[in-house]
């Protein structure tokens, strides 16, 4: 059995994903990446999809670095700019499709983590840093610990360089960010007059060439984070400031042109070392040295939850779904519960209003669990591959469920047909006939698990173990 000392390291940035499966001693194992997106959940999907391809049974656990306002012991984005992942269960619903831990903090405190292990900051035990890109992200480190405050202390790209200035994606104006960030960086390039293709790398060109306009741009663009490190400076009183990010370089030399002018507020400031691959070394080194406490799975209560038992119809579904209710006391939610009463009331139906009835009864299900106290856990009896997996998701999302599991139940399609046939009878007309069977045994051999997270494999045709999976419940909610 391989000795699981790889994590999954993720840095979330305005411009790009990157993804990397990292070794226990920082080392990159192998690289993705996909372009950001300002949509949360794409942005979700696509680091889904990036796990994916990086997961093996020698990764252990997951880190995130995430730019915003990160409560990292909550596992929670609390605001963000650029991209704004305060609106997704992000953590959450990682570990639910993983089924590892997901370790969540800012991504400056991640590339501030890389570099105090591999970079520019060995040897030092108080640092501040600023991560330059889309945005600007801080971190500072005192006695080698990360500064968080409450929760969400370091957040230096918000340090206010000029009252006046222009609006930030925090509410307020003159934010460093506004004013040395990539992105401030073109809107001086464009005030200046030069087109939007004019990189960093030819300003500093142009200016060598005595060229007046560049020099002005660098020097806009260097003077407010000047101006943000000697405050940092007053305030922490740092061994050295670190200047990080896909920028950080270009800011760095741009600096020449911004000299410290406060002898009391100087310190070394250096670029670091690291690179864009600093995010997503120091995710991965944080999220194997973090402890497992810190796994969303061990915090029962914060959400709702909710036990899948998925399979196709005369699959057993059922009868697991009532030997898991019975046994740990949680309400369970079926389609065919909620469904059946309108059939009843309505009379006969062909199948199409069935499957009209069954979406509007699967909503209902979702309804009923969002209106539920947090920290519920409900068990839901569907064969959730009659409908597209983004309305699952959308359900799950609306009802505040940010931990799932699945049971998932099959058999050998004759024997589904065999019991489906037994069963003709005690069906309310509006339900499929004998006429489903056949391709009832066809949708057997094609059907498949969700694999949204956990799961845990029921074959019917054997006597169900109900102690396996209250047991493998109970591990996984840790009740």
């Amino acid at each position: 059995m391989p000795q699981k000392s790889m994590a999954i390291g993720i840095d979330i940035g305005g411009t790009n994903l990157r993804a990397a499966r990292i070794s226990g001693t920082g080392e990159i194992l192998k690289r993705l990446s996909e372009k950001s997106a300002p949509d949360p959940e794409l942005v979700l999907g696509r680091i889904a999809d990036m796990v994916r391809l990086l997961d093996t049974t020698e990764v252990a656990t997951i880190g995130v670095g995430v730019p915003g306002r990160v409560d990292t012991r909550r596992g929670a984005v609390l605001s963000g700019g650029y991209v704004n992942l305060a609106s997704v269960a992000l953590a959450r619903r990682l570990e639910d499709m993983a089924g590892k831990p997901v370790i969540l903090d800012n991504d400056c405190n991640m590339a501030l983590a890389a570099e105090m292990a591999l970079g520019a900051g060995q040897g030092h035990d108080n640092i501040a840093m600023f991560t330059i890109g889309t945005g600007i992200g801080g971190a500072v480190v005192q006695n080698r610990r990360i500064m968080r405050g409450r929760a969400t202390a370091g957040q230096l790209g918000h340090i206010t360089v000029d009252v006046n200035g222009e609006l930030c994606a925090c509410g307020r104006r003159g934010c460093v960010e506004t004013t040395s960030s990539g992105t401030a960086l073109g809107r001086h390039i464009a005030r200046a007059g030069f087109g939007p293709d004019v990189s960093v790398d030819q300003l500093f060109a142009r200016d060598a060439a005595v060229d007046v306009k560049a020099r002005g741009i660098l020097e806009a663009w260097a003077r407010p984070l000047r101006a943000a490190i000697d405050t940092t400076v007053a305030m922490f009183d740092p061994d050295l400031v670190l200047l990080g990010g896909g920028l950080g370089l270009a800011a760095h030399r741009a600096l020449g042109h911004a000299p410290a002018l406060a002898p009391w507020y100087q310190c070394p400031v250096e670029p670091a070392r690291l690179g864009d691959d600093a995010g997503v070394i120091g995710a991965g080194l944080q999220a194997l040295s973090a402890p497992a406490s810190i796994s969303l799975s061990d915090q029962p209560g914060r959400a709702r939850r909710a036990v899948l038992v998925n399979g196709i119809p005369a699959s057993g579904k059922s009868t697991v779904s009532r030997g898991i209710a019975d046994r740990m006391g949680w309400p369970l939610l079926a389609l065919d519960t909620v469904k059946n009463p309108f059939l009843e009331v309505l009379g006969g139906a062909d199948r199409e209003f069935n499957r009209t009835l069954g979406r509007a009864s699967y909503q209902a299900i979702w309804s009923v669990v969002g209106d539920a106290p947090a920290g519920s856990t409900f068990i839901v009896d569907a064969w959730f591959g009659f409908q597209p997996r983004q309305v699952l998701e959308d359900h799950l999302r609306k009802a505040g469920v940010e931990h799932t599991v699945e049971i998932w139940c099959h058999a050998p399609g004759e024997v589904l047909a065999e019991r489906y046939g037994g069963r003709l009878g005690q069906r309310l007309p509006g339900h499929p006939g004998a006429a489903y069977i056949p391709e009832l045994i066809e949708l057997a051999k094609r059907a498949e698990p969700l694999r949204r997270g956990p799961l845990f494999d029921v074959d019917t045709t054997r006597p169900t173990d109900f102690d396996a999976i209250i047991a493998w419940l109970k591990a996984r909610f840790q009740t």
